[in-house]
């Protein structure tokens, strides 16, 4: 059984940093299949940071602000997020395991990911 498990949400001041981790069991992470999304409130869920087979993939909100990266010893993810901005507020997934297709997903497209955790909320105040 694959399970997924975000912590590292919670409330800081506009300008502030938090570092999102996901732990995972039953799926090993694996470069171009892992990566962060994020779903405010009446919006639709969103690619965060992704990891590419030899690089990785930011949306543009958050470029230069978010550093995805993964610790394979222990089958960590990690999203570290600097400067946040009111904007960023929202619940935040882990996403792993590739939907093959073709053509193929995007790198940042959600349907990409087949396995999701249960979201750990950001809350940023200005």
């Amino acid at each position: 059984q694959v399970r997924l498990m975000e912590s590292g949400g919670g409330s800081v001041q506009a300008g502030g940093s938090l570092r999102l981790s996901c732990a995972a069991s039953g799926v090993t992470f694996k470069r171009n299949c892992v990566g962060w999304f994020r779903q405010a409130p009446d919006k639709e869920r969103e690619g965060v940071a992704v990891l590419g087979a030899s690089g990785s993939y930011y949306a543009d909100s958050v470029m230069g602000r978010a550093t995805i990266s993964q610790d394979e010893n222990k089958n960590m993810l990690y999203l570290q997020m600097n400067n946040l901005k009111p904007e960023d507020a929202a619940m935040y997934y882990c996403a792993a395991g590739c939907v093959y297709s073709t053509p193929p997903h995007a790198p940042l497209e959600k349907r990409k990911y087949a396995y999701w955790g249960q979201g750990t909320q950001v809350t940023v105040s200005s």
